[in-house]
């Protein structure tokens, strides 16, 4: 397993994506067992900028096209695969992510939510409080998870002063 360890992070976006009501849109993974929930993410292409990669990706999870950008998370947060999923995750490729995060608003209805993608990454998906998000997600996540929150707090505190 040491050789797992010297494997590159794979370079990869996150959104936070808002509703009107200032909670968080989860997916419920189709190849996880557990309870478990994230937001949306995936891998960069290459020649693809961040935003645009998140918007894809966004797209390509759960068929939401009508955003809007708020901000743009300052750095990288990292992750490691737990032991059990090195070499399963990405063709074994990667030990884990390195992510850009991005907050953005849903300028849509549920209605345009379409989770039945061309490969569907999602069995289900729901709207959390922030409050609820990282209890809600799966074990190796919660330190990225707890520190998107920690960065985006100030923007979570003037969006809910606007709209309470």
């Amino acid at each position: 397993m040491n050789e797992n360890k010297q494997l590159p992070l794979r370079i990869g976006v996150g959104i936070v994506l808002l509703n009107h009501k200032n909670n968080i849109f989860v997916g419920k993974r189709i190849d996880n067992p557990e309870n478990s929930w994230q937001m949306p993410q995936g891998g960069v292409d290459q020649n693809e900028n961040f935003l645009q990669a998140a918007k894809r990706e966004l797209e390509e999870e759960t068929g939401i096209k009508s955003v809007k950008l708020i901000k743009e998370l300052d750095g990288w947060l990292k992750y490691d695969l737990p032991e059990y999923l090195l070499g399963k995750l990405w063709k074994g490729k990667y030990r884990g992510q390195k992510q850009k995060w991005y907050i953005m608003r849903f300028l849509g209805s549920d209605a345009e939510v379409n989770i039945q993608t061309e490969t569907p990454e999602f069995s289900a998906w729901k709207w959390i409080s922030p409050n609820a998000l990282v209890e809600n997600i799966v074990p190796f996540k919660k330190p990225v998870y707890q520190k998107v929150l920690n960065e985006f707090s100030d923007v979570l505190l003037s969006l809910r002063a606007n709209n309470p």
